[in-house]
């Protein structure tokens, strides 16, 4: 199992759409990082949906149903729970475990691997 941050912008799809509609189709993806990360996802793999902008902050998790075609990045997310602690970017940034995590050195890729620790981290 790996663990994955994913970003939106909530004004565009929020992590409460997410919930309402129980599960999507992450797509739209075209930074070519980011379209690794994403094309390496597999069933199960546990995700923390982050808000991008103003809010900057984790706010709830998501698991990989399903990769929705091989060759192109889209993979089939299940929304979980909201976090009971929201993580602001400002919080990840002082945290050593993230010192060398493309979350802090590389703002703009929204699709960002974690390791297990980031991701009990931010979701505890």
């Amino acid at each position: 199992m790996a663990f994955y941050l994913l970003k939106t912008e909530p004004s565009e799809y929020s992590f409460a759409d997410l919930q309402r509609e129980g599960s999507t189709i992450w797509d739209g993806v075209t930074n070519p990082v980011a379209v690794k990360n994403l094309r390496r996802m597999q069933k199960g793999d546990r995700l923390v949906i982050y808000h991008t902008g103003d809010e900057k902050r984790a706010v709830g998790t998501a698991v990989v149903e399903a990769m929705e075609d091989p060759e192109a990045p889209r993979v089939r997310i299940k929304a979980g729970a909201a976090l009971r602690r929201q993580v602001t970017l400002a919080e990840i940034k002082t945290n050593g475990a993230f010192a060398e995590s493309p979350l802090v050195r590389q703002g703009r890729l929204s699709v960002v691997p974690l390791n297990e620790e980031q991701y009990r981290l931010v979701t505890s």
